[in-house]
């Protein structure tokens, strides 16, 4: 036990930019690609990762000290720490159990795949830290270690069938085929999928408007240069910066902005092949069946609609939490909230209108969420010294990825105390899951017959 521990450990140290296209490169020669061509998609993939790495790192380290600014002239302070995800995945990994949940995911998608219950293989492995952050939670409430790992495997069985149903839908949007998201920050899109019905039924809403769709309208202002650096001087000038500083944050929101659809363009070039090899192998194998690859969201960070919103949301998050009854945490680390844009792009379509009103309506759940969560995480941190804190000092994340889903499931045994609101928000989130996954499955379906009768309409 201790040596499978040391060397799950050791693998996940490397991280996702070297994990995960190990995972493809093993994948890629499995399905019988030429090893040389494996060989190149996976250090194509490790490049990708990278590079969205860096540019997130850099347009997190631009934005959120402009965020900080624009709070501390308001005066207000809040008493959790804003820790960011990587601190979560810290304190989370930290867990004495948490390398059995690396085990429990790739049985349970291997079990899928054989009784024909998904079509995706979950490549983003290392994500594995998603799981244990839900089982940590449930521990937290209950102190049962078997319900933990019964709720974090009941998330993976839902992420599977997420990352089926969209699959379909980020093909269109991405222009990637063969290729899925099994993150389970795309559980929000059910929670935002009755209220897109709703604001689809708006004329004006239910129209295409895309990023494209602004360029059309408003010109060389919606230029991805032009339109980060208009942004960055908005940025600067709510957060009382100088001219020179200003500046300088106007030309790094121009440089982030420009730079997110080229490293994109590397996820293609390195998914490609494989999703090729994949589809090839699996129509030999199970004529009739194609293998889906998941990983994580970054193959669709060069969706500009994604970074838009998220942008827009950042002063919308600072406005909620100086004003919001019941949140207690400053939004610093988790500013740039890539969990509440990522779903939104999805369940519109990239719609950008509708994205920015799903985002408004979604940036209150993050923050009582991430209220809800620092009690037992600020204990488990104290506990592990996994992180330093000061005396009294609390932690949490203002980004928690699927906050309704997460605080729902951790926290429905709080209806043995008599507290029935998670029970409730959980049935509301499995009924609109329901719904959402029907609806998608019904689209793939007929977009796929649509095509099928326009091939043979060509071919005649």
């Amino acid at each position: 036990m201790d040596i499978l521990k040391t060397v799950i450990d050791y693998l996940l140290s490397l991280g996702a930019a070297i994990f995960v296209p190990i995972i493809i490169i093993i994948a890629g020669i499995a399905v019988k690609m030429k090893i040389k061509d494996a060989i190149s998609a996976g250090i194509t993939l490790g490049v990708a990762f990278t590079g969205m790495t860096m540019l997130i790192s850099f347009m997190t380290g631009a934005i959120t000290p402009a965020a900080e600014a624009m709070l501390k002239a308001t005066g207000i302070s809040l008493p959790i720490v804003d820790g960011g995800w990587t601190t979560m995945s810290t304190i989370s990994w930290s867990w004495p159990y948490a390398f059995l949940m690396f085990p429990l995911m790739i049985g349970i998608n291997v079990l899928m795949l054989v009784i024909n219950r998904t079509n995706t293989f979950n490549a983003d492995i290392w994500n594995v830290w998603g799981k244990i952050f839900t089982a940590v939670a449930v521990v937290g409430i209950t102190g049962n270690i078997f319900l933990a790992f019964a709720v974090a495997a009941v998330q993976i069985v839902f992420e599977l069938m997420s990352a089926d149903a969209h699959q379909h839908r980020i093909e269109k949007l991405s222009g990637i085929p063969g290729v899925t998201c099994t993150h389970k920050m795309v559980f929000l899109a059910a929670i935002f999928y009755p209220i897109d019905k709703m604001l689809r039924k708006i004329p004006a809403l239910d129209r295409k408007f895309d990023a494209e769709t602004l360029k059309s309208k408003i010109g060389v202002f919606a230029e991805n240069h032009v339109l980060g650096f208009l942004l960055g001087i908005v940025f600067g000038v709510l957060a009382r910066y100088s001219v020179a500083e200003t500046l300088t944050l106007a030309i790094q929101a121009a440089t982030s902005l420009t730079l997110f659809p080229v490293i994109t363009k590397y996820f293609m070039q390195a998914l490609s092949p494989i999703s090729e090899a994949v589809s090839d192998f699996m129509n030999k194998k199970f004529e009739g069946r194609t293998l889906l690859v998941g990983l994580d969201w970054p193959f669709m960070g060069g969706s500009n609609e994604i970074w838009l919103a998220i942008i827009f949301t950042v002063p919308v998050t600072l406005l909620f939490s100086m004003f919001l009854p019941g949140n207690e945490i400053l939004p610093f680390a988790g500013i740039i909230n890539i969990s509440i844009a990522v779903p939104a792009y999805l369940v519109t379509s990239g719609n950008l209108l509708r994205m920015i009103i799903l985002c408004i309506i979604g940036s209150p759940i993050f923050l009582w969420v991430g209220t809800a969560f620092a009690p037992f995480m600020t204990q488990l941190a104290n506990q592990t010294g996994a992180v330093e804190l000061a005396a009294g000092q609390m932690i949490s994340n203002s980004s928690i990825d699927a906050p309704v889903f997460t605080y729902a499931f951790s926290h429905v045994f709080k209806f043995l105390e008599g507290n029935f609101i998670p029970a409730i928000i959980m049935v509301i989130w499995v009924t609109s899951f329901v719904f959402y996954y029907r609806d998608l499955m019904k689209e793939a379906k007929a977009d796929k017959g649509e095509s099928e009768i326009n091939g043979t309409e060509e071919i005649a």
